[in-house]
């Protein structure tokens, strides 16, 4: 997919990339055709585009891009300040040593700067006062605000993570620059509500005539088991979404990639730049004003709790939820904790039911998370010995008639506005792209079908269950053991 700007009469690409090959960083076409389009000049010499995004997946060579525009902006344009951002601190730090080493190993280069610098969470060039003075920064972007990573010219990173408040915070900051312009580098998001879809409606469109948009990426749907099939057997389809195959990815390794024990259901989304169905309205189920209206958060229990895990289809992530009652009677619905994996769960829930004796930790054995009995067993953490008479901690294990009425009892809770939130991305998301399944005559949240991970909204839904059913048995025992002690 390829939308380019309006009023292009030259290009200062080529410039560019002949710096960047002077400091030995030779660039393929299409690394070149990025930098041809994005660098488009109008007749009046200011630059055609003013947004820059650019799709495509890893590894084939998106970095280079970035270092060709960088080193073009600091020693060809002269900016006064260019700002590099990447949603984390490695991947920021990472871009700053790779261009560094450029300008260091390039004699030219290296004497027209005045300092380089690490330190306090940023990273960056100054260029001597005869070379212009520009600086080049790289930081990572704070988790609300788009203030303090503005320049003259910005590159995003990571373009996926960015943030709506983000963008409003960054983008005023710009209005004021001679002739700025920013660039968005990313892989698809794994959330279908990102804020990136946006950014891609608008290029697919042509909405701005002033924008560049540029996506490899394949348009088969990737929740789809027939095109997941038809991608991993497309070897044409494998080119046409990777230009550096061939180069410095091999057909090989791809193949591998492409087998289940490869990345599997991932393999349209990490290899061919496939983006999930993009979430416009929930589930229907819970409504998602409502639940807005619900958000606290300052909201915090009281007493007792109840712990829940869930575990995704591809056992890729893993939550764990909490429920409790507020002073004022309301119950509260917390993730607290959500990873990548499995790995980290029992230890996790160990220190969890240490600090908090929960009433139960309940766990859905017929799902993904069954699998975590044996070892959350080894731990002392199994099911109750005597059915009738729990004890604190023990796990609450429900039936398919259990599951149902817990995400019946969950959603009458929000309806009656009888439960509050912290206000939790993941959950909202979780809520947006959950879809149910048939459970006899009821529903339950249906896993494989949703087209995102539900893990933190089904653990909150097996956390209130686990509190309901057993807050009153274990309480009294608690009651009894307390007046004893």
């Amino acid at each position: 997919m390829a939308t380019l700007p309006d009023g292009v009469v030259s290009s200062a690409g080529e410039e560019f990339a002949d710096l960047a090959a002077s400091a030995g960083l030779f660039l393929d076409p299409f690394q070149r055709y990025i930098l041809m389009h994005g660098l488009g000049e109008r007749a009046d010499g200011r630059w055609a585009s003013f947004k820059n995004s650019v799709w495509i997946p890893r590894q084939n060579g998106k970095g280079g891009v970035v270092e060709a525009l960088e080193l073009g902006w600091l020693f060809l344009t002269r900016e006064r300040l260019i700002m590099h951002s990447a949603h984390e601190y490695k991947t920021a730090e990472e871009a700053y040593r790779r261009i560094r080493e450029l300008v260091e190993n390039t004699p030219d280069l290296d004497r027209r700067v005045h300092k380089y610098w690490q330190a306090n969470g940023e990273q960056g060039i100054e260029l001597r006062k005869s070379a212009g003075g520009g600086r080049l920064k790289f930081i990572a972007r704070s988790r609300g605000s788009g203030r303090g990573f503005s320049g003259d010219k910005n590159v995003l990173d990571e373009a996926q993570e960015i943030t709506a408040a983000q963008m409003a915070a960054l983008l005023p900051t710009m209005s004021a620059r001679p002739d700025p312009q920013i660039w968005f580098f990313g892989t698809p998001p794994e959330t279908a509500d990102a804020w990136a879809y946006d950014l891609k409606a608008d290029g697919e469109a042509g909405a701005d005539p002033r924008m560049m948009h540029l996506d490899w990426g394949t348009d088969l749907d990737p929740t789809d088991p027939e095109h997941r099939k038809q991608a991993a057997a497309d070897v044409d389809l494998w080119y046409a979404c990777n230009p550096a195959l061939g180069g410095r990815i091999t057909e090989e390794f791809v193949r591998g990639e492409s087998l289940p024990s490869g990345l599997g259901d991932k393999f349209m989304i990490e290899r061919l730049g496939a983006w999930l169905p993009r979430l416009t309205e929930g589930n229907g189920v819970i409504d998602l004003d409502l639940w807005d209206q619900l958000a606290d958060v300052e909201s915090t229990r009281t007493g007792d709790v109840a712990f829940a895990v869930d575990v995704t289809p591809s056992r890729d992530w893993a939550s764990i939820a909490v429920y409790g009652l507020r002073a004022d009677g309301l119950g509260h619905l917390e993730v607290v904790d959500r990873r990548p994996g499995t790995d980290w769960v029992v230890d996790r829930l160990v220190q969890l039911a240490d600090r908090w004796d929960p009433v139960a930790i309940g766990l859905d054995i017929k799902g993904p998370a069954g699998s975590l009995v044996v070892p959350l067993d080894k731990v002392g953490i199994r099911t109750p010995e005597d059915p009738e008479a729990p004890r604190r901690g023990d796990l609450a294990i429900p039936t398919a008639q259990d599951v149902a009425a817990a995400c019946g009892q969950l959603v009458d809770a929000i309806a009656q506005q009888t439960v509050r939130h912290i206000d939790q991305p993941e959950v909202t998301t979780a809520i947006r792209g959950a879809k149910t399944r048939t459970l006899g005559d009821s529903w339950a949240w249906g896993r494989r079908i949703s087209t995102v991970d539900i893990s933190p909204l089904v653990a909150l839904t097996h956390a209130r269950w686990a509190y309901e059913v057993r807050a009153h048995l274990v309480a009294d025992d608690y009651d009894v053991l307390s007046s004893v002690l």
